[in-house]
Formats: C-alpha cells, sequence, structure tokens
C-alpha cells in the first residue's frame, strides 16, 4: 500500500480508498480558498484532477495562498499548484488548465469532463456566475465559496444551500444575480456568518468589472478551502 493511503485508510477502508482513487474533481480557482482545497484533495488520494486558474502568483497573495511564496511570485498558479500535486501523488491523473473561464469556455470544460464534483473558488462574480449556471442546468454536483475576506472568526464559517446565507455580501449579490438566470436555491456554499469589515475602494482588474480590495488573513481562505474539501470527501465516501 501506497504510503501517501496508509493513514487514511485506517479511516476511510480499502473501499474508501478506491472510492478515492477513481473520483473526478474540478478545481476552478487557486487562489487563497482554492489552493488549500486542491492540496486538501491530493493528499486525500483523488485519481483525478483539473485545476484551473488564469492568474500569476503576486506579493499580495503571500498572507494567505497555499501557492504564494518569494520564491513563486510572477509563476502562473496553475504551473505551481500542478508541481505540489504531482509531488504529493504522482499517481494522479492531473489537468491543468491556465484558463480565463467564460461561460463557452466553462460549458466546453464540463461537457468534455465527467466530474463527481466541481469547487468554485473564483473571485470575479461574472465568471461565477456562469460556473454555477452551466453546472447548475447541467446537473454537476459543485459547491462554492463565498467571501473568506474581511473576516477574522473561524468558528462562524457554515455549510448551507445559498438560499440560506446571510451576513455576507458576496452571497447576497450572488442570489441576486443567479434569481436572474432562474436559479434560487439547489447550491451549496460554504460561507461565514460574521458581519465583515470594510474593504477598500474598488480597483480595476485584468479581467472583468472593478473589484473591491478586501482585507484579509492567513487563515481564512484556508478554512474555507478546507470545509470545501471535508465536505466532498465525506460525500464521496457515503
Amino acid at each position: 500500500m501506497s504510503s501517501l493511503f496508509e493513514r487514511t485508510e485506517i479511516i476511510a477502508g480499502k473501499g474508501g480508498i478506491e472510492k478515492l482513487k477513481s473520483a473526478n474533481i474540478l478545481i476552478a480557482g487557486l487562489g487563497g480558498v482554492g489552493s488549500f482545497a486542491a492540496e486538501a484533495i491530493a493528499r486525500m488520494g483523488i485519481g483525478q484532477i483539473t485545476i484551473v486558474d488564469h492568474d500569476v502568483v503576486s506579493g499580495s497573495n503571500l498572507n494567505r495562498q497555499l501557492v504564494a511564496l518569494s520564491s513563486t511570485i510572477g509563476e502562473s498558479k496553475v504551473s505551481v499548484m500542478q508541481k505540489r500535486i504531482l509531488d504529493i501523488n504522482s499517481d494522479c491523473n492531473l489537468i491543468a488548465k491556465n484558463l480565463f473561464l467564460r461561460e463557452d469556455t466553462i460549458e466546453k470544460l464540463l461537457a468534455e469532463n465527467n466530474f463527481d464534483y466541481i469547487i468554485d473558488a473564483i473571485d470575479s462574480i461574472g465568471c461565477k456566475v456562469s460556473l454555477l449556471k452551466v453546472a447548475y442546468y447541467n446537473k454537476h454536483k459543485i459547491i462554492s465559496s463565498m467571501g473568506a475576506g474581511n473576516k477574522l472568526d473561524p468558528t462562524k464559517v457554515h455549510i448551507a444551500d445559498i438560499h440560506k446565507t446571510y451576513a455576507c455580501p458576496l452571497a447576497k449579490f450572488l442570489r441576486k444575480r443567479l434569481k436572474e438566470v432562474g436559479i434560487r436555491k439547489g447550491i451549496k456554499t460554504v460561507f461565514s456568518s460574521e458581519l465583515p469589515s470594510k474593504p477598500l475602494p474598488p480597483e480595476p482588474v485584468l479581467f472583468g468589472r472593478d473589484r473591491a480590495v478586501n482585507g484579509t488573513v492567513s487563515y481564512m481562505p484556508a478554512i474555507f478551502g478546507l470545509t470545501i474539501a471535508g465536505f466532498i470527501i465525506k460525500n464521496l465516501l457515503k
């Protein structure tokens, strides 16, 4: 037995290990939430993983993103995460896509793959809505990260359907946008019920509308990502 599975098998059993080896997971977005979700998924021995991001590591990522080190600044997040995952599990069938997700590219990606679960860790609201819309109407299982920025309290992180989220500005805006495309519920989320501190004023970004600059701490995005990974693993092992 591979040493990667030695301790996991005590809990999951041999049958559970085989379920994990046969699972196929998509992780969209490799920032603070997505990078920790991706690593947790990889360390559980998931057999097929697709990671997608279009961004590069910047100095402002150092306080919270697993891919961010002084030595990786300027590198694509996908390439950094790809190296980490294969260093953890060289047997993983890993697909790494340096790609900006729009509705057309999302439809193509989901049509070409039979994912057991999709992790939405995208920051851009337009891309987030597109991914959730395509996944929902094509009956893909998806769990979406709400806002981990401007939060400090790790005890207020919850899992709930999108229509039961509260106290999260991103979730509120997302509910409105999803209603416009006919979705009111049926999408699982991880969110915080902590009232957020105020962000800095919006600044221009490479793609999409101007984006507010949120304050962040090291552990909150990681908790969101690990919570998402735990939810998926628990359901796969059922």
